[in-house]
């Protein structure tokens, strides 16, 4: 068995390679810091029964995931996580870098998730998990074009399930959905969380758990589970208002 993950150098995607490994699966591991790429690959390479292979690969540019398709075959398991965001005004954000947010975490994921679903479509096996968020399911101020980009990511995902389902495919769609996690996306984001953020590996054990168990929604926490459910029931106006007041509390003080 075989799992391609990417996003894999560290927070969530690294804690999934060595859980992964720990099941003998064995793993293509994408990001673009190569160095951590080598030291996780050094660290899994003790499971002797795996064979581990590490790309360094940027895929915010689209030719390089069609590549990482014609070179990586026979993949079990994708895992999208490769991703990032972004905090301010809309207005001051800095555009090359949403762009770049907008490639990595959408398009990417649209690229690789439809070639390696025709492949997985063909031979009537495979699982996908797309690493969403919360966000996905709420409108998001002061971080404006990542929760924009997960929401996109939710509802691709739910479509491509029910195509799947009505065909009678065997192929398998998740999407995982934590609330704030303790990974490097704090730093990159330019946020400091006022609320209690879950620890990676824990959520990456429940995310492997409930993929390998054909769960599609996954989230982790009983607190995000209620944040879902009123996102559903509270209308979005009053719920763009709770956010933008959550999200200017936690923007990093330069």
């Amino acid at each position: 068995m075989k799992a391609l993950i990417t996003g894999a150098s560290s927070g969530i995607g690294r804690d999934m390679a060595r859980i992964l490994a720990k099941k003998n699966y064995d793993l293509v591991l994408v990001a673009r810091d190569k160095q951590k790429l080598e030291e996780l690959e050094k660290e899994l390479n003790e499971n002797k029964n795996i064979k581990i292979e590490i790309i360094s690969m940027d895929l915010s540019k689209e030719e390089n995931c069609i590549d990482l398709h014609k070179s990586v075959k026979d993949v079990d398991i994708l895992i999208n996580n490769a991703g990032f965001g972004d905090c301010g005004n809309f207005t001051h954000t800095d555009l090359n870098k949403e762009l770049a947010m907008i490639k990595t975490n959408i398009i990417a994921y649209h690229i690789l998730t439809k070639l390696y679903l025709v492949d997985m479509k063909a031979k009537d096996e495979g699982k996908i998990l797309n690493v969403a968020s919360i966000a996905g399911f709420m409108p998001g101020p002061l971080m404006t074009t990542y929760y924009s980009t997960k929401s996109y990511v939710v509802r691709f995902s739910e479509s491509i399930r029910e195509e799947l389902r009505r065909e009678k495919s065997k192929v398998q769609i998740s999407i995982l959905c934590p609330g704030p996690v303790s990974t490097n996306f704090n730093n990159v984001a330019n946020v400091k969380f006022h609320m209690r953020e879950a620890n990676s590996n824990d959520v990456a054990n429940y995310a492997i758990k409930q993929l390998l168990r054909g769960k599609f929604y996954i989230i982790p926490g009983l607190d995000v589970k209620v944040g879902i459910f009123i996102s559903h029931i509270v209308p979005s106006s009053l719920i763009a208002k709770i956010t933008y007041m959550v999200q200017k509390r936690k923007i990093s003080k330069k």
